[in-house]
């Protein structure tokens, strides 16, 4: 019990740092410099000496490209903060090898994917189909038709 009152210790401290985390980037020289939250929401943007002679696209890109590095650089930080807790993690046993004859789920788990970084009118956006849960080796049942009137029959 110990041991577990120690890892909830240890994940509690690290939410905590990860809250403190700050990711910045810059471009075009430091002319943009971007700083974004954990959650990698833009809490701070600067402008340095020549901003002024970048046209507005070049602006744009530039803050778009530092925000997207900046939340790069956040993240990277998150993932290192994480990483003993996920080392600790590995160690510990998986219910398959806990429970005979119970498949290992986490093999089954699907992969995130990294949400596309471009225009939401670009073409390479494709939105997300729903292609439905599907299961194999499965019995299909007949449903049985009620012989009786119910709440749900027509005749109500």
């Amino acid at each position: 019990m110990d041991e577990v009152q120690s890892q909830l210790r240890t994940i509690a401290q690290v939410q905590r740092q990860r809250m403190a985390l700050v990711g910045k980037a810059s471009e075009r020289g430091g002319r943009v410099t971007v700083s974004v939250n954990a959650d990698g929401v833009l809490i701070d943007l600067k402008f340095g000496r020549g901003v002024e002679d970048l046209e507005y696209p070049e602006l744009a890109r530039a803050i778009l490209k530092a925000a997207q590095d900046a939340t790069a650089d956040v993240v990277r930080q998150a993932e290192e903060l994480m990483a003993p807790i996920q080392q600790d993690r590995a160690r510990l046993p998986k219910l398959s090898d806990l429970v005979e004859g119970m498949p290992d789920v986490s093999s089954l788990m699907p992969t995130a994917e990294r949400a596309p970084q471009s225009k939401p009118d670009a073409p390479d956006r494709v939105a997300a189909e729903d292609t439905g849960m599907s299961f194999e080796n499965v019995e299909p049942i007949e449903r049985a038709k009620p012989t009786k009137p119910g709440v749900t029959d027509s005749g109500w």
